[in-house]
C-alpha cells in the first residue's frame, strides 16, 4: 500500500493587480456602460468628483505642507499633484462638440409587454397567475420550448401550485393570440401557422394553401421539395409560389428578434474618424464624460489628522483608513480611465494607419488583410487587449458607422502571389449568389471554379466556409422554383 508524501514546489504564477483588472472591465465597456461606471463610481466613491458640477478653485497643496506624510502611509502627495493636475483628468479634450450622440430610446421589454397583455386579458386570479408563469417562460426569441409537463411540475414543486396540462394548454392558446403574432409557439411550424390564421380573412387563397403546405408538408417546405408538395395538393408552379411568397413574409422570431425589441437603444460610436484633404484625424469620444478629479475636502481631514494630538489620532483613526481607502479608489479608477483613454487612442490610430485606403475612400475592397496580432505588436499590447477593444467599439466615419472588428480578417493569396482580405472574396461570392440562377443556384463546387477564373484559388471547404459566414445557405435550399 503506498503512502500519501508531501512535496514542495516552487511556481511561478502571474496574478492581475485590482487596478489591471479594473482597467479590463472598463477597456471592453462601450462608450454607454462607460458613462454608467462613472455615475455609479461617483455615487459609490465620495472621494471622485465631477468637476463639471464642481467649479472651485483648488489651490496649490504643496503651499501648504510640501513632503508632508502622515502615519499609516498615508502619503498625501499621492493624492494631490500640482495645481490643476491634482489628480484629475479631462475626458473630453478630444473630441469635437459638434459630435452629438443620439439619444437612447428605450421601450417596455418584450416580456413586459406580454405581462402587461396577460393583465388584461385574464380576470380569473388563478389563470392569470398561471398565464405569467407561462410568460416567463418564454424565450427572447419568442418562442415556449418548456414542455408543459415541465412547467407543471415546476408548478408543484416550487409554488405548491397543481395544474394540469390540459389547463396550461387552454392558457397558452389564449396567450398564442397576444401580440406579436406567433408569439408562444412551440416550434418553428406552430410559429408561422399561428401568424397565418391571424392573417387569414377568408378571401386570398394563397394563404389557406400556406396553412396546407405547412401543415401538411412542412418537412418538404424546409427541404425545398417543391415538386412533391405540387404533386400532393395537385397544385400548379404559381399556385405554390403565391403561397410560398405570404410565408417569406412572416416572422421566425416574433421575440427579442421580431417586431417587439427588448430595448431599442442606438448605437453610439466611440471614435470618430475624420478626413481633412487627406489628413486622418482620430477622435476619442469623451463629449459626456464628466471630468473626474480627486474630492479635495478629503485632504482637509488626513491634514487635520497630521496636526492632531495623539489621543485625538486614535478617534481619528478608523475615519483615516476609510478615507485613504476610497482615496486610493478614486487615484485607480482615474488612472484606469487615463489608461483606457490612451489605449483606445493608441489602437484605434492603429488601425486607421493600416486601413487608410479604406477610411479614404470607403471602399471594402480596398481593405488589407489584417488580425489582431498586427495591431498587437505595432503598439506593443498584448492581443487580448486588442481583442477586448475591437469587440465593443464602434468608429463613425463619413462612409458610416463600423464596428471595430469589421477591420479585421484573414488574408488570401491570389494567383499571382498578391495577398487580399478575404472580405474581397466573401464579396464576389455575395454577389455571384445575388445573381445566380435560382433554379439552378451555384454548388460550392461551382463557386470555386468561379473564383479560380477571377484569379483566387480557394479550396471548396474554404467556400463552403465562408459561405456558412456569410449566412448564405446551401444550393439546394437556394433554390427556387
Amino acid at each position: 500500500m503506498s503512502g500519501f508524501k508531501q512535496i514542495m514546489s516552487h511556481k511561478m504564477m502571474q496574478k492581475l493587480s485590482p487596478q489591471q483588472i479594473q482597467f479590463i472591465k472598463l477597456l471592453q465597456m462601450s462608450t454607454l456602460d462607460f458613462e454608467e461606471k462613472i455615475e455609479l463610481e461617483l455615487l459609490d466613491n465620495p472621494a471622485l468628483d465631477n468637476t463639471d458640477e464642481k467649479e472651485e478653485k483648488v489651490e496649490d497643496p504643496k503651499d501648504d505642507y510640501e513632503d508632508d506624510y502622515l502615519k499609516n502611509d498615508i502619503d498625501i502627495n499621492d493624492y494631490l499633484g500640482d495645481g490643476d493636475e491634482g489628480g484629475g483628468f479631462k475626458l473630453n479634450e478630444d473630441y469635437n462638440e459638434e459630435h452629438k450622440e443620439i439619444p437612447i430610446a428605450s421601450q417596455k421589454s418584450f416580456q413586459e409587454q406580454l405581462v402587461d397583455q396577460a393583465r388584461a386579458a385574464f380576470n380569473n386570479d388563478r389563470e392569470l397567475s398561471l398565464a405569467l408563469h407561462l410568460v416567463n417562460s418564454i424565450e427572447d426569441d419568442g418562442y415556449l420550448r418548456r414542455e408543459l409537463k415541465a412547467i407543471v411540475n415546476d408548478l408543484a414543486f416550487n409554488e405548491n401550485v397543481s395544474a394540469g396540462e390540459d389547463e396550461l394548454e387552454k392558457i397558452l392558446i389564449k396567450i398564442q393570440n397576444f401580440d406579436p403574432p406567433g408569439i408562444g409557439a412551440r416550434d418553428l411550424r406552430e410559429c408561422l401557422l399561428l401568424q397565418l390564421y391571424k392573417k387569414d380573412t377568408g378571401d386570398n387563397p394563397a394563404i389557406d394553401l400556406a396553412e396546407k403546405v405547412l401543415f401538411n408538408h412542412m418537412e418538404s417546405f424546409t427541404k425545398k421539395h417543391y415538386q412533391k408538395i405540387i404533386r400532393s395538393l395537385k397544385i400548379t408552379e404559381e399556385e405554390l409560389k403565391a403561397a410560398i411568397a405570404e410565408i417569406v413574409k412572416l416572422n421566425p422570431k416574433p421575440g427579442g428578434l421580431g417586431q417587439v425589441q427588448a430595448k431599442t437603444q442606438y448605437i453610439i460610436p466611440d471614435f470618430t474618424v475624420l478626413n481633412e484633404e487627406g489628413e486622418l484625424t482620430v477622435l476619442l469620444n469623451g463629449r459626456n464624460t464628466p471630468d473626474l478629479r480627486v474630492n479635495r475636502s478629503y485632504s482637509e481631514t488626513l491634514k487635520s489628522y497630521d496636526l492632531a494630538s495623539k489621543k485625538e489620532k486614535d478617534r481619528m483613526k478608523d475615519s483615516v483608513q476609510y478615507i485613504k481607502q476610497k482615496l486610493d479608489g478614486a487615484k485607480w479608477f482615474i488612472d484606469s480611465i487615463k489608461q483606457r483613454k490612451n489605449t483606445l487612442i493608441t489602437t484605434m490610430e492603429e488601425i486607421v494607419k493600416q486601413q487608410r485606403q479604406f477610411f479614404l475612400e470607403g471602399d471594402e475592397t480596398a481593405l488589407r488583410p489584417m488580425i489582431l496580432k498586427d495591431i498587437a505588436e505595432k503598439v506593443d499590447l498584448d492581443i487580448s487587449t486588442i481583442s477586448r477593444v475591437a469587440n465593443s467599439k464602434f468608429v463613425e466615419t463619413e462612409f458610416g458607422m463600423f464596428a471595430l472588428k469589421f477591420f479585421f480578417s484573414e488574408g488570401v493569396a491570389t494567383t499571382d502571389g498578391e495577398e487580399v482580405s478575404n472580405r474581397e472574396i466573401k464579396k464576389i461570392l455575395n454577389n455571384a449568389v445575388d445573381a445566380e440562377n435560382k433554379r439552378k443556384p451555384y454548388t460550392d463546387e461551382a463557386l470555386m471554379k468561379l473564383l479560380k477564373e477571377k484569379g483566387y484559388s480557394i479550396a471548396r471547404r474554404t467556400v463552403a466556409k465562408y459561405r456558412e459566414q456569410l449566412n448564405i445557405p446551401v444550393a439546394r435550399l437556394r433554390k427556387e422554383i
